[in-house]
């Protein structure tokens, strides 16, 4: 770390002091940022998601020696860690304070009518929509247009609250999104999300009733062993590149590495003669890239489009060529889509397929219904309430390689 890349900052504790100072903790005090180098919002939690925030650690009991020597150990710092008095915190000098005002989003007629065409359901606490992919959910660094901006914007429907998520898709998958339309039903939803991943890590998995189920189409490259199973495999995160970037992992001891227990249970759908299984999974926890990982780690047979952690044995597979389906994916791939989205290639058929990961069914506590009824709470027991199903069409790259491989 040098003085011409980051800027130290110290934090000072706005309450009086105590008798001592040495071995007291404090948080550090939060402020919102913008990054100048492309204008997009960035919070002080997500620099320290991107592993950009560094701690200098200043220790009384040391002696000069030592206090020079850590000195110039600067060590990162994520959101979860406590400071000392007299820490250093260093961040990046391209930050500059963030206005408290945003842009207004603004879309035409044509991507107002894309995005009222996504939505599968409606009712008075929820919105459920077909996430497109390629479409960020949330916003960052280089996103100009997430779901979650655009869908305050115009998916309130005459609400006053704006929209608000309560899970999450990548990137590159698509399928079902959920959105809550009222801070309560939002935070009902939360809890909802929150329990099922709770629950199915602490229970006995035969004997439970799920209130929420999600079912997902994927595409993998070879077969599973066996045609049906449970996977119970905890994940970790791992950075590379010098912080940044990072990649999830199963994690073979939990009692040394930090780790999530995550299960999915999974079952084969259709197999090809070309190496290629179409599975069903059933996350029961909600775990960051989950699937993926069980997927490529667990099973052997990584999603199909998924390079992150599939890379090795995409290099080594040979892609499907279908000759009556060249001229018209060349013609697909010309056509545009609003919010620059590429809609159709991406199939098998493509020299680089795009992910083959798909939300394609769900089972929700009827929200609406139950805050009619009654005063209900974060905690509020849904083993009783009825249950909404949905279920979303596959996007037009998988359903094209679903073809592909029927044919």
């Amino acid at each position: 770390m040098t003085n011409d890349t980051d800027t130290p900052l110290h934090f000072k504790n706005p309450l009086p002091p105590l008798k001592s100072n040495k071995n007291k903790v404090a948080s550090p005090i939060f402020n919102e940022y913008k990054c100048c180098d492309n204008g997009a919002p960035l919070g002080s939690f997500g620099l320290m998601k991107q592993q950009r925030v560094r701690r200098k650690t200043s220790d009384d009991s040391k002696s000069d020696a030592d206090v020079q020597t850590t000195e110039k150990q600067v060590k990162r710092v994520s959101a979860k860690d406590s400071m000392k008095f007299g820490d250093t915190i260093y961040l990046p000098i391209t930050v500059q304070s963030m206005p408290t005002e945003k842009a207004e989003c603004l879309c035409s007629e044509e991507e107002i009518k894309f995005l009222h065409d996504l939505e599968l359901y409606k009712d008075s606490a929820i919105i459920v929509i077909n996430k497109p992919p390629g479409m960020p959910v949330q916003g960052g660094i280089g996103i100009k247009r997430s779901l979650d901006e655009l869908a305050g914007t115009y998916l309130r429907h005459g609400f006053s609250e704006p929209p608000r998520l309560v899970h999450r898709l990548d990137r590159d998958s698509s399928g079902i999104l959920v959105l809550g339309r009222t801070q309560l039903s939002a935070t009902v939803l939360h809890s909802v999300f929150r329990e099922k991943t709770f629950g199915a890590s602490n229970v006995d998995l035969k004997s439970e009733k799920r209130f929420l189920q999600r079912k997902y189409w994927a595409l993998v490259i070879g077969s599973p062993r066996r045609p049906q199973g449970l996977i119970s495999a905890p994940l970790g995160k791992v950075v590379m590149d010098d912080g940044r970037s990072e990649r999830i992992t199963v994690v073979e001891n939990v009692s040394t590495t930090p780790s999530q227990h995550a299960i999915t249970e999974y079952r084969v759908l259709d197999s090809s003669i070309h190496g290629l299984t179409w599975l069903e999974l059933s996350p029961l926890t909600g775990r960051k890239h989950q699937i993926r990982v069980h997927c490529a780690e667990v099973l052997g047979t990584p999603i199909v489009g998924d390079y992150k952690y599939g890379w090795q044995t995409h290099k080594k597979w040979n892609q499907i060529l279908s000759s009556n389906l060249e001229e018209r994916v060349e013609a697909c791939n010309k056509k545009s889509h609003p919010f620059g989205l590429d809609l159709e290639s991406g199939s098998i058929a493509d020299k680089q397929p795009n992910l083959h990961l798909h939300c394609k069914k769900m089972v929700l506590p009827d929200v609406s219904s139950a805050l009619k009824q009654a005063h209900i709470s974060s905690d509020y027991d849904f083993g009783d309430i009825k249950s909404l199903k949905f279920e979303a069409p596959l996007p037009a790259h998988m359903q094209r390689s679903w073809d592909i491989l029927r044919s």
